[in-house]
C-alpha cells in the first residue's frame, strides 16, 4: 500500500483512461493508472513485415481468445454469435482499432423521443460538441468539413482528409449516381505530420498497430504527456476488485502483479476505463455484504444491455485493378444515407456504411470478410480475380439495448490470476436482423451501380465485436441507470465509469470519438466540482 492515496486511480490505459489521465494531470491531480498490459514498441508491430497477414490471424488477432497472451483475459462467448474484440496494453484497443472517427449523430441521443424505443440520453450532441473539437485536436483527426449528415461545424478537422483511392472513387461515383450520401471518412490517422507523429503510408495494416505512429493511440497521444506531468502508470497490474469502506465510498483497488503478488492502491477517487466488458466484470467482482449484487449495482443493470453493433460485409469485384489493398483501414468513405429511421423499411434506426481496403494476398486466399475460398486448380485464378480488384462496404447496424444481452462472471473459467472470466450472453434482435438485411440489399445496389461483376456477402461476421457498449448505462434516475450524466456512479459517489459502458444506446457509428468526448467532459466536471467531491476519510 502506498503511503499517500492517489487523488485519482484510473483502471485501464486505453482511449478514455488516457484522456482522463492527461486532463486531470494537467489540473494538478495526483494520478495513478493500473493497466494489465504493457508498453508496446512500434518496431514490433507486424504491419511493415512480410508475414503481417499471418501474424494478424494469431499473435495480433483482435480477439483475446485467439491471441491468448499473458496480459489477456479469456471471454466465455459460447452464447453469442459475435466475439468481443479488445486489446490490453498502454493505449488499449486504440492499438488495434481501425482509426475511423465518426461522431454519434444528434438523433442517437433521442431514440425514445424520435422512435419510441430504447431511452433518451441525459445529454445530447451539442453538450458534447466542444469536447468533440478538443479530442479531435488531441488525437489528430483528418477529415473534410461540411458533411451534410451532421449539423454545420464551427471548427475544421486538424488535418485534411486522407485519400479515398481508386476503390473509394469508383464507389463514391456510384453513390452520387444513385443520389445517396457519401463523404470521405474522418479518421484519427495523420494525413500530414502532426504532433510529432508521421503521416499515414497507406499500408492498410491499422488493426495490428501502426509502425509509423500515424494512427492515434493513447500510448502516443496522451500517456507520454500525462506521465511527464507526474501521472504514474503501473503496467502488468491485473485488478481483482474495487475496495470500499463502511460509508460506501471506494478506497482504491486490489491488484496482482506479474509475479502473482497482491497489492492495494489507495485512492480518493476511482475511475473505471476498462471497456464495456472489463468494467462490469470488475464491478461484479467487487461484491461485498453492502453490495451483494456487485458494486454500484442497486439498479441491477451492471453488465446488462450489452450492445456490439451487428456487422455485415458486402464486397464487390471489378474487372479493372483498384489497388484496393492500399489505404487507411479506418475507411476510405462512409455513407449515412439510410441511417435515420424510416418506418416503411420494417425496422427502426439504421446503419453506417464504411468502405475499407480489401487486404493482401493471404487475406484473399484464406477466409476473409467476404468471399469464397477456392483451393485446387482454380486457386490462382481466384486470387488474381480478388487481389486488388475489390471494394468492401462494412455495415454497422445500430444495436438497441436489451437486458437479455448481458455479462456475468463465469463459474468455470478464470484468467491466469484465478479471477473469474466474463461470460457473454448475446443475441441479435429481430430489428437488427431486418436492418442488416435491408442494408445488405442497398449496399449490393451501390456496388452494382459501381460496375461490380460479382458481389459477395457475409451477413453476420463472428469476429466483429469491436464496439463494446452499454453495460453501466448513464441516466438521471438511479433506479434505471448506473452512472449519472457526469459519469459518477449513483451508489458510490467517488466512483466513475468513463468508457463505452455508459452508453444509453449504441448509435450506428464507430464509438471511439464519442467515448473520448464523454470522458473529457467527465474529467472537466471532476475538476470543476473537486471541492464538493466526497472522499474516504
Amino acid at each position: 500500500m502506498t503511503a499517500e492515496p492517489a487523488d485519482v486511480l484510473i483502471i485501464g490505459a486505453g482511449a478514455s483512461g488516457g484522456v482522463v489521465a492527461l486532463r486531470l494531470a494537467q489540473a494538478g491531480f495526483k494520478v495513478v493508472c493500473l493497466e494489465q498490459g504493457e508498453w508496446l514498441d512500434r518496431a514490433d508491430y507486424p504491419g511493415d513485415k512480410l508475414d503481417w497477414e499471418l501474424k494478424s490471424r494469431k499473435d495480433w488477432a483482435t480477439s483475446p481468445n485467439v491471441r491468448g497472451l499473458v496480459q489477456d483475459y479469456p471471454i466465455v462467448e459460447d452464447d453469442s454469435p459475435v466475439s468481443p474484440l479488445m486489446y490490453n496494453a498502454v493505449g488499449g484497443s486504440t492499438i488495434i482499432f481501425a482509426g475511423a472517427w465518426p461522431r454519434a449523430l444528434p438523433s442517437d441521443f433521442r431514440v425514445r423521443s424520435l422512435d419510441g424505443v430504447a431511452d433518451d440520453w441525459p445529454i445530447d450532441y451539442f453538450d458534447l460538441l466542444p469536447y468533440f473539437y478538443r479530442t479531435d485536436r488531441q488525437f489528430g483527426v483528418s477529415g473534410l468539413p461540411g458533411d451534410p449528415a451532421y449539423p454545420p461545424d464551427t471548427e475544421d478537422a486538424p488535418m485534411p482528409p486522407l485519400p479515398i483511392g481508386s476503390a473509394g472513387l469508383k464507389v463514391a461515383r456510384a453513390q452520387t449516381k444513385l443520389g445517396w450520401h457519401w463523404w470521405p471518412e474522418f479518421n484519427s490517422i495523420n494525413s500530414t505530420p502532426y504532433d510529432g507523429r508521421r503521416q499515414c503510408v497507406q499500408r492498410s495494416t491499422c488493426q495490428s498497430g501502426c509502425n509509423e505512429g500515424a494512427k492515434a493511440s493513447t500510448d502516443l497521444t496522451h500517456w507520454p504527456k500525462a506521465v511527464a506531468l507526474g501521472a504514474r502508470l503501473v503496467t502488468g497490474a491485473r485488478v481483482r476488485r474495487i475496495e470500499t469502506d463502511a460509508s460506501g465510498l471506494a478506497t482504491g483497488a486490489t491488484w496482482i502483479d506479474r509475479d502473482g503478488t497482491e497489492h492495494f492502491e489507495a485512492a480518493r477517487v476511482v475511475i473505471l476505463a476498462a471497456n464495456a466488458i472489463g468494467t462490469p466484470r470488475l464491478l461484479l467482482l467487487s461484491s461485498s455484504p453492502n453490495h451483494p449484487d456487485g458494486l454500484a449495482n442497486s439498479s441491477g443493470l451492471v453488465g446488462k444491455r450489452l450492445m456490439m453493433h451487428p456487422f455485415a460485409n458486402v464486397g464487390g469485384l471489378f474487372e479493372e485493378p483498384l489497388m484496393s489493398w492500399q489505404g487507411q483501414f479506418g475507411d476510405l468513405i462512409e455513407s449515412l444515407e439510410f441511417y435515420e429511421t424510416d418506418e416503411k423499411r420494417g425496422f427502426v434506426r439504421g446503419a453506417r456504411w464504411g468502405l475499407a481496403p480489401t487486404g493482401g494476398p493471404i487475406n484473399t486466399a484464406l477466409p476473409s470478410r467476404a468471399g469464397e475460398q477456392v483451393w485446387g486448380a482454380d486457386h490462382h485464378g481466384h486470387v488474381r480475380a480478388h487481389l486488388g480488384h475489390g471494394a468492401n462496404w462494412g455495415l454497422f447496424a445500430e444495436d438497441l439495448p436489451d437486458e437479455a444481452n448481458h455479462i456475468t462472471l463465469s463459474t468455470t473459467v478464470a484468467d491466469t490470476s484465478g479471477i473469474a472470466a466474463p461470460e457473454i450472453h448475446y443475441r441479435m434482435s429481430d430489428n437488427s436482423r431486418r436492418m442488416l438485411d435491408f442494408h445488405i440489399e442497398r449496399a449490393k445496389e451501390s456496388l452494382d451501380a459501381a460496375g461490380a461483376y460479382k458481389i459477395e456477402v457475409d451477413r453476420l461476421m463472428r469476429y466483429s465485436g469491436w464496439h463494446l457498449l452499454g453495460t453501466a448505462r448513464m441516466g438521471d434516475d438511479p433506479a434505471v441507470s448506473v452512472v449519472d450524466r457526469w459519469n459518477r456512479a449513483h451508489d458510490v459517489p467517488n466512483l466513475y465509469v468513463v468508457d463505452g459502458s455508459c452508453f444509453v444506446t449504441s448509435s450506428g457509428v464507430n464509438p471511439t470519438s464519442t467515448i473520448v468526448a464523454i470522458a473529457l467532459r467527465a474529467a472537466d466536471h471532476m475538476i470543476e466540482t473537486r471541492f464538493e467531491q466526497r472522499v474516504p476519510v
